[in-house]
């Protein structure tokens, strides 16, 4: 299989080579070559890319010598009996299978890279804690909590920041819904599930509230992609609350989203836009292009 994956990487790249050379055909002399001797510049360049496509060439047909052929023909089963319809529309069949045994191999190839991908990722966020103590007992987790610890959360909450405005509902079963008000700029969702920000959505103060449809406008729906990272930069299993209040504090700061300047550029607008970006440590405004 490496031998065979050394082949077409070869391949891959002998084919670059040779459009590169039909891109060069195309465009013919251009500017960058300047006024001077400009057509001895152009043979020069298709003399490299010529002599790249030869090197290529001569790897491809390397790689190609080491495979070894198969020892018989391939065993396609019942399938074989596809290209010996005589109707046109059952022809077709046979194209559209080997299609769709290339199509499963690459989403066999795909789900192995993601696979490899999340094993590596530590953060575990929705899913209950099994391991268990000595005792036998199942370890709590920040989403595996009683109502009232919840409430009581939610109510120190109301009491910390006075710029805010927090409502409480409960749409699914125990899990609240905070609506959070910044006086007259926007209005907040956050979704909680236990003592665990599962959701925010931020939107204009005019505009009606709910947890799935997006801000019609391009600023609250740029807060709303800020305010996922936040959730996910401040959540703490091991300090659940500690963690909600700095996520609230963070979300506090946006109280002057249209009068506070950049801290790096000093300009209220960049790109039509106001700073969206709160820094999580110094709660700084920033523009998307101008954060550290």
């Amino acid at each position: 299989m490496e031998q065979l994956q050394t082949a077409l990487i070869a391949t891959k790249v002998l084919r670059s080579s040779v459009g590169q050379v039909f891109e060069s055909l195309a465009n013919g002399i251009r500017a960058d070559h300047g006024e001077e001797n400009k057509e001895s510049k152009y043979l020069c360049e298709l003399q490299e890319l010529l002599t790249a496509v030869n090197v290529n060439l001569r790897e491809v047909e390397q790689a190609v010598s080491t495979l070894n052929p198969p020892p018989g023909p391939f065993n396609l089963a019942n399938t074989t009996y596809l290209s010996q319809e005589t109707t046109q529309d059952r022809q077709a069949l046979y194209s559209t299978l080997v299609n769709s045994h290339k199509w499963t191999d690459r989403i066999h190839e795909y789900s192995h890279i993601i696979q490899t991908l999340l094993g590596q990722n530590s953060l575990k966020r929705s899913y209950i804690n099994t391991s268990r103590s000595k005792r036998g007992r199942i370890q709590t987790s920040t989403h595996n909590v009683s109502p009232q610890q919840v409430d009581s959360m939610i109510a120190t909450l109301d009491r910390l920041y006075n710029e805010m405005t927090v409502t409480v509902s409960r749409p699914f079963a125990t899990n609240p819904v905070l609506q959070v008000t910044l006086g007259h700029v926007l209005k907040g969702a956050i979704a909680f599930k236990g003592l665990m920000v599962e959701w925010v959505i931020v939107k204009g103060y005019g505009e009606t509230m709910d947890l799935w449809t997006e801000s019609r406008h391009k600023v609250f729906r740029k807060v709303t992609e800020n305010a996922h990272a936040a959730m996910l930069h401040f959540h703490s299993p091991a300090l659940p609350e500690l963690a909600v209040r700095s996520f609230m504090t963070w979300f506090g700061s946006f109280h002057n989203l249209f009068s506070e300047p950049c801290k790096r550029c000093g300009l209220h607008l960049h790109s039509a836009l106001p700073p969206t970006w709160r820094d999580f440590r110094t709660l700084e405004a920033y523009h998307q292009e101008c954060k550290p």
